[in-house]
């Protein structure tokens, strides 16, 4: 799907690129380095005028492709998409190969249009290619034409893989022949015509027999095509089986390729082929993505470009269908005039809005309800349309949380008087943006001012030299790109080293959801060391994630920078780093351990993944005598209590000293300290006491939400489960107040009374709301699901997809505590009263 759909005057292109490009808007290498990626690869905006893997047809469900037969059908038809893809390749090699030789006659005559020196420069290794793959086209062709289950190729695609030192050879002088192919043609009339028209044969079957191309575009395939290459390969492993002889050879080829990628990405590309100055420099692009700016008041989504020499703020013009995209710059910085203003200084910058947690929250329920609806409309063979409908619904609500989540300020200031706020969601993100700034601004640069035909034609180049093509939002993935991990991802971060001098030390951990990464996890600091052992472990949710990054910071403790804004932080990074969350390692029952390197610091952590049907079990204790995992009434009548004494105690310790705890309920505790206070409530051992007064108040609050998740049955029943889902829903507010009153009539006694007692201290939390940032919706999104998401044999008639459970029925579970938790006080014996005037049964 192309989604065009205009949001705050911004356009969110599609993944489609046009049929026929418009002249210089050649697609760009996937070589992707936005923070906002993955560090490997991007597979977006694939240039259908080159031709791509063709996309699954609706007959191929997912379902079906481990039948072998359709894997088989599905790598035909993408090596038949690419075998179209390389004839396109070899004639555009064959045009830019086709002026060589009479370039080469002239060159010895007394008229040379260019030296044999400039043509060897300019068409380097080209001819080189050009062999290769000629050669594995005519080898590949004839066995996609007679295809069938015996048919083997993966030898020549390690061969293929095998001879990428060619293309080394090429990236290495790319930028050289670029530059002279630039210098001749501003020189050389002749040659100024010759490249700006190469003629480009149509493929066989095409009805055009040629396309005119200029130079500069069919010089920048072949970067382009190893790139294509690559993720071809990661296609055709996804759709071949593991015992298949190719398999192997594909992973080979696949290594190489990617080994290749890696080692070029630092290298220059020719989405950065520079605007020249008026001295006669060259700018280049280094880096480009979409940040959030606080303009006049209101969020607006920009697309930055940081130059050489200067970072330049722009959005997309908005254009009729077919015209040619263009930017439109808000505002430019020279980078020698551009300052990173400190806490201190930014006290007159704009203050931030936060947009509340629960609106958030809320935003990504609706959107994750709206995924639901498109998957069982392609499952049902739904109406085009009808899912083009919600699919637009779903990027508008996606395009609005991108813009209202990130609240880190990234202040920019220009030493000549203005300053720029722009909001992050990932103290990750905000560093990379200041790092590539500083090693810039490290270098001789001289402000200046451009003229409006210089801006022009500076904003003119955006559109090409662009490396982030899309919105990052999920509705801009193709339907084959990974959706990512739903569920829990269980991580212990070990221990770091590798510091020069003692520092008070701390790890943070971000993850990407809803297309953009946020911080889930911080350990504690640990003082005055070079090698710290933090060993805590963090159960972060998983909402289509597929990286997860690690800051360690150095703690400030100077309070001259610190309470300047609640969102503005202080503390150094030491390091920083990012995995690929790669869901066949990920999902295994056992730990898996890994470093990662940064900035000469090594942070040593483990992790392991659950699905979320996993996580949603409800499991019984096998052993009655503890209190985890066994029924609220066993434990009453034991303890002849009315509530269990480990809600009472837990309860009293978070109103002791955590009421005012910021995130009290939402922030992770220390999963070992959640596991020791688990094991001595269950044991009853006489040192509870002491050890709740020692632990950290998230690990208790942890410890009481963990109670509750582990009931056999949820506080308010299986048996009423129905009924809270149908009374929440209902519109008259007298029926309601009747319905949800009478429901809790019907819960046993040990878990009425357990409810009340917990509505009352989660009332008196969110009293606190300015100081903990506790609102009741966040509490009731935090305790919903806990206390009535119903347990495995309830829940199986009514389950399918995880995703499913979680959108619909979590917001009615959210919806009913909230009912109850803005309610006036209710009092166990005013209901009991009633009771009389109600028989309906439930």
């Amino acid at each position: 799907a192309d989604f065009n759909y205009g949001a705050d005057e911004y356009d969110a292109e599609g993944n489609e690129e046009p049929k026929a490009l418009p002249e210089g808007s050649e697609t760009m290498p996937y070589i992707d380095e936005s923070p906002t990626m993955s560090p490997q690869l991007s597979a977006r905006g694939q240039d259908s005028g080159d031709g791509v893997s063709p996309t699954p047809t609706d007959s191929l469900s997912t379902g079906g492709e481990r039948d072998a037969g359709k894997g088989l059908e599905m790598r035909k038809l993408v090596l038949s998409g690419f075998l179209a893809s390389e004839e396109i390749y070899i004639n555009q090699l064959e045009a830019l190969l086709l002026p060589m030789k009479p370039l080469k006659a002239t060159a010895t005559t007394s008229q040379p249009v260019l030296t044999l020196q400039q043509i060897e420069t300019i068409f380097y290794k080209i001819q080189d290619i050009y062999e290769i793959h000629k050669e594995f086209y005519d080898s590949l062709c004839p066995k996609v034409q007679q295809w069938d289950s015996n048919v083997t190729m993966g030898h020549l695609f390690q061969k293929l893989a095998s001879q990428l030192g060619v293309y080394k050879a090429f990236v290495d002088n790319y930028k050289i022949a670029l530059e002279t192919a630039e210098k001749c043609s501003q020189s050389n009339y002749q040659f100024q015509k010759i490249s700006e028209e190469l003629k480009v044969k149509g493929p066989k079957d095409s009805k055009e027999s040629h396309t005119s191309v200029t130079m500069e575009a069919l010089l920048y395939k072949p970067i382009d095509r190893v790139t294509r290459s690559t993720l071809v390969l990661h296609d055709l492993l996804k759709h071949t089986p593991a015992d298949h002889p190719d398999y192997p050879l594909l992973q080979d080829a696949l290594r190489i390729s990617q080994n290749f990628l890696s080692s070029i990405n630092e290298d220059i590309d020719p989405r950065r082929t520079a605007v020249t100055t008026p001295k006669g420099e060259t700018r280049q692009l280094v880096k480009d993505g979409f940040l959030v700016e606080l303009s006049e008041g209101s969020r607006k989504l920009r697309h930055v470009f940081l130059f050489t020499d200067v970072l330049l703020c722009a959005k997309l013009k908005k254009t009729a269908v077919g015209k040619h995209q263009q930017y439109d710059c808000k505002w430019y910085v020279p980078l020698a005039d551009l300052v990173f203003p400190s806490p201190e200084e930014s006290e007159h910058c704009p203050q931030v809005h936060v947009i509340p947690d629960h609106e958030l929250e809320d935003m990504k329920m609706k959107i994750s309800a709206i995924k639901s609806e498109v998957q069982k409309e392609k499952a049902n063979k739904g109406q085009s349309r009808a899912i083009e409908r919600l699919k637009k619904k779903m990027f508008e609500n996606e395009f609005w949380l991108l813009l209202n989540s990130p609240a880190i300020p990234f202040r920019i200031h220009n030493r000549n008087g203005k300053s720029y706020l722009f909001l992050l969601s990932s103290d990750y993100e905000r560093s990379e943006w200041r790092e590539a700034i500083q090693r810039l601004q490290k270098k001789d640069l001289q402000a200046f001012v451009l003229s409006s035909v210089e801006l022009q034609v500076l904003t003119g180049s955006c559109f090409k030299l662009r490396t982030v093509h899309n919105i990052p939002v999920t509705s801009n993935k193709d339907d084959d790109e990974s959706p990512g991990l739903y569920g829990f991802l269980h991580v212990i971060v070990h221990s770091a080293k590798g510091f020069k001098q003692s520092a008070n030390l701390y790890c943070t951990l971000e993850v990407d959801s809803f297309g953009y990464f946020v911080s889930k996890a911080k350990t504690r600091v640990f003082r005055d060391t070079t090698e710290p052992q933090w060993n805590e472990e963090f159960e972060i949710e998983l909402e289509g994630s597929q990286s997860l990054r690690i800051l360690c910071y150095e703690k400030c403790y100077d309070k001259t920078k610190l309470n300047k804004d609640n969102n503005e932080i202080v503390d150094k990074i030491m390091g920083k780093g990012q995995i690929q969350l790669d869901p066949q390692a990920v999902q295994t029952k056992n730990w898996h351990m890994d470093v990662i390197e940064m900035n000469g610091i090594k942070v040593e952590f483990s992790m392991k993944f659950t699905s979320r049907d996993m996580s949603l079990k409800r499991t019984p204790s096998k052993k009655q005598t503890g209190v985890f995992g066994v029924k609220i009434s066993v434990v009453t009548k034991r303890e002849r209590s009315k509530v269990p004494y480990i809600v009472r105690q837990c309860i009293e310790e978070v109103e002791k000293r955590g009421i005012e705890e910021v995130g009290i309920y939402r922030i992770s505790g220390v999963a070992t300290d959640i596991q020791a206070l688990k094991a001595v409530f269950d044991a009853n051992n006489k040192d509870i006491l002491v050890m709740l007064s020692d632990m950290d108040i998230n690990a208790i609050a942890g410890t009481l939400k963990l109670y509750f998740r582990e009931l056999p049955e949820p506080l308010l029943t299986d048996r009423l489960y129905p009924a809270f889902m149908e009374g929440i829903a209902l519109s008259d507010p007298a029926a309601k107040e009747n319905c949800m009153m009478h429901l809790l009539r019907s819960l046993p006694d040990p878990n009425l009374i357990t409810f009340l007692f917990l509505l009352e201290h989660l009332k008196r939390v969110a009293e606190k709301e300015p100081i903990n940032k506790m609102s009741l919706h966040n509490l009731a999104t935090v305790f919903g699901p806990t206390l009535l998401r119903p347990s495995e044999g309830e829940s199986k008639g009514h389950l399918t997809l995880a995703s499913d459970i979680w959108s619909h029925d979590v917001m009615a579970q959210v919806q009913v505590l909230l009912y109850y938790l803005q309610h006036p006080p209710i009092s166990f014996t005013e209901l009991k009263r009633n009771t009389l005037y109600f028989s309906t049964d439930v």
